[in-house]
């Protein structure tokens, strides 16, 4: 059911948007907007943002899967929201890589996580086994990891009666754009795999368009006027690749979408790209808003003592390009949608919105609003809602 709407909606030349769950007002934006607009949109959650009460939770609103999921489903009223999984796999929670698990450890424990996700109702699982905090394992090795999550995932849902589909990714993000031999490989050994085991094939692959984030930028060769040596430009190859994903009858997904500009996107559907993730730029954004309205309304100290919370959470460190060259500032704003959920922010919260509810500023719905206004900006580029 779920595919044929896809179908339907693709078939006039429109992208798919996958959010990324950065916060509870992003999640609710995201609901907001999908009910308004009678559209489907993607919640994406990594396993360090969402992750099962045995990981732990994660660190958006301190969701476990459970209560994520119970949220979602009990406040998208015209079920619109598609719930799903993004970068599920080894290693890809933050304590599996903490505690040096072993292959076999790891690939246990993203089974675990998988599991929990069926239990909860999501309904697309992206199986990606990029990471290996012991090696670099090759292409044929990734395949296998794949292949074995992937039969487990289908087994255990059939066995529950549930239906859900998948998204399969192999490399992580390199800002450069996939080869079609490497991808017609891959897709090749993905129709074996499903003929042999009798499994559905993929609903999304995850391909490489030349976009990768840093910082609160894109820096990948999608949105670059200079083009990258030795290889042929996004706009040229792209079309290749969807037509190669075409005769597979598998949708192309590309990851990284934040930050490009209003003349990129537009290209997206104009290119035959399926669907888009879109996650870092929807926290900043948040962050930024925070960060303007205390300003505006002179609580500058506690705009200072957020600042002072984010950067000591250090979690902008696999966010910069060169930490000397980046201000503390820039850092605090990378890392502000981290501690969204901390104790010290959620009391400096509470400050700021019983400060801005005397000047009759609501200060939820006023950084629910700047999320909206970021991703109506690729529902539009995507055509799948009109530009007023």
């Amino acid at each position: 059911m779920i595919r044929h709407t896809f179908e339907r909606i693709l078939a006039s030349r429109r992208t798919l948007l996958g959010v990324g769950p950065m916060s509870q007002n992003c999640v609710d934006a995201t609901i907001e907007l999908a009910n308004e607009y009678e559209i489907p949109i993607f919640l994406v959650a990594s396993r360090r943002q969402i992750d099962s009460e045995a990981f732990g939770g994660g660190y958006v609103n301190n969701w476990t899967t459970e209560e994520f999921s119970r949220y979602v489903i009990d406040k998208d009223k015209k079920g619109k929201v598609i719930l799903a999984r993004d970068h599920g796999g080894p290693w890809q929670n933050t304590m599996e890589s903490l505690y040096g698990l072993s292959l076999r450890r790891a690939m246990e424990s993203a089974k675990l996580s998988f599991r929990a996700d069926i239990d909860a109702g999501f309904q697309v699982l992206h199986i990606d086994p990029s990471v290996d905090i012991h090696g670099d394992p090759s292409a044929d090795e990734i395949l296998d990891r794949v292949f074995e999550l992937y039969e487990y995932c289908w087994s255990y849902a059939q066995s529950q009666g549930n239906k859900i589909l998948f998204e399969i990714g192999t490399e992580q993000q390199s800002g450069g754009v996939n080869m079609l031999n490497d991808l017609h490989y891959t897709l090749s050994s993905v129709l074996k795999f499903c003929k042999k085991t009798n499994v559905p094939l993929p609903l999304f692959v995850v391909v490489q368009n030349g976009t990768k984030v840093m910082e609160t930028r894109n820096i990948g060769s999608f949105d670059q006027s200079i083009r990258v040596a030795n290889e042929l430009s996004p706009e040229i190859q792209m079309p290749k690749l969807v037509e190669l994903c075409k005769d597979f009858n598998i949708f192309m997904k590309v990851h990284n979408t934040d930050y490009l500009s209003d003349e990129s996107l537009i290209w997206y559907p104009r290119l035959g790209i399926h669907a888009a993730n879109v996650a870092p730029e929807f926290g900043i954004v948040e962050t930024k808003a925070l960060l303007e309205i205390m300003h505006k309304n002179s609580l500058h100290r506690h705009a200072e003592r957020f600042n002072e919370i984010a950067f000591n959470s250090r979690k902008w460190e696999k966010w910069v390009l060169d930490a000397q060259r980046t201000s503390d500032n820039d850092k605090s704003i990378i890392a502000g949608h981290y501690v969204f959920s901390s104790q010290e922010f959620i009391e400096l919260k509470k400050e700021v919105t019983h400060a801005l509810a005397a000047s009759g500023i609501h200060l939820d719905a006023y950084l629910k609003a700047s999320v909206k206004a970021s991703i109506m900006r690729y529902l539009r580029n995507f055509r799948l809602v009109r530009s007023s």
